[in-house]
């Protein structure tokens, strides 16, 4: 998963972290460390360096915590959470499709900042009650100001950040258009994208100072995410409405079980055809498994004309297969997903229609935005 580390679930929900994490969760700690020794220089570095580590780690949990308000709502509606990742700008939680509605998209996208706003105030109220001194009381001064920062930050209104989805959410709910929210989102996302950009980049150029060098970073991470983001609502536009039988493709690569290796060779290998791999039918049509031509080899050829095609093939798990009234965004979701060129479409009764090529896919957008230019 993109060199990710899987370390566990939450929730029931998969958790991964980017090696990148490794890197951040080392600079946190070292930093307040060293901040710690220098506000209490009765700290040994020892301890100093446990207790940075601690901090960083609470830190990290608070972006879990942010990144399961997201989860929990949208689980509530139910959408099914992929995964939460760790990685260097926080944290991301994967969810397998978008809300139905404005209003449902808006509560996923909120979610996460309530929570940290709620981590901060509780933070700060704990500080209160106990009458913090120490180094207690600047861990806890850190973790609510940087819940506070985080909240915060996520809410500017613009792609990929939750402020940016909640844009979305708005545009979809006055518009009644999904895709002009993402659009919208996505361009305010890139504004502040080059402003981050400018932000870092013109202190280095005129002063010599990296002071704002993370700014630089994520003005990057800004503009491309939100620059994916756009790109994937026009794809998704023009394949509303469609769904996987609309792009099946014409005479499908299928063949009966009942054939022998000999009809099949002379059939389908022998005669030009382009396919190297077959979809298998029974008799009532149902999808039964599928035959590559290199099985072929498995058989002495002798054997060819006594053996059926049923007895050399592959089972077809139902997890590679595609209802054929699937929405057609939903199906190059799952081929994305899968990192597969193909997949198998069939009726809610197992009746094979034929199959779906990614490259068929790609053409039908070629040709919708031939004639709807953007």
């Amino acid at each position: 998963m993109n060199g990710t580390i899987r370390v566990g679930n939450l929730f029931g929900i998969p958790f991964y972290i980017h090696p990148s994490w490794f890197l951040v969760l080392g600079l946190v700690t070292w930093t307040y460390s060293s901040g710690l020794m220098g506000q209490f220089p009765q700290l040994s570095g020892g301890l100093a360096l446990i207790l940075g580590l601690m901090t960083a780690l609470l830190l990290f949990a608070s972006v879990v915590a942010h990144e399961l308000g997201h989860s929990f709502v949208a689980i509530r509606q139910g959408i099914d959470v992929k995964s939460i990742t760790l990685f260097i700008f926080g944290g991301l939680a994967s969810l397998e499709k978008e809300s139905k509605t404005p209003g449902e998209a808006f509560w996923v996208a909120i979610a996460g900042p309530l929570v940290s706003l709620l981590i901060c105030g509780l933070t700060t109220g704990i500080g209160y009650a106990t009458a913090a001194t120490g180094p207690l009381a600047a861990i806890l001064g850190v973790l609510a100001a940087v819940n506070l920062a985080l909240a915060l930050f996520n809410l500017i209104p613009g792609l990929p950040l939750d402020g940016g989805n909640i844009l979305k959410a708005l545009v979809w709910k006055i518009t009644g258009n999904a895709y002009k929210g993402v659009t919208f989102a996505s361009r305010v996302g890139q504004i502040f994208g080059w402003v981050a950009i400018a932000s870092g980049l013109l202190p280095i150029l005129f002063f010599g100072s990296f002071a704002n060098i993370w700014n630089l970073l994520i003005g990057f991470f800004l503009l491309q995410n939100a620059g994916n983001a756009a790109q994937f609502a026009r794809v998704q536009e023009k394949l509303t409405g469609l769904t996987a039988a609309d792009v099946v493709t014409p005479n499908s690569p299928i063949v009966s079980a009942n054939l022998t290796l000999r009809e099949f060779a002379d059939e389908r290998i022998l005669s030009g055809e382009q396919w190297h791999r077959f979809l298998v039918t029974d008799d009532e049509g149902q999808l039964v498994g599928a035959i590559a031509a290199h099985d072929l080899r498995t058989i002495p050829t002798t054997e060819w004309s006594a053996t059926q095609v049923k007895q050399v093939m592959r089972p077809i798990a139902e997890s590679t297969t595609v209802q054929s009234d699937k929405p057609l965004v939903e199906v190059v979701q799952l081929l994305e997903q899968q990192q597969i060129s193909a997949l198998p479409v069939i009726r809610e009764n197992g009746v094979l229609v034929g199959i779906l090529e990614k490259a068929a896919i790609i053409q039908l957008l070629q040709r919708r935005s031939q004639f709807n230019p953007a």
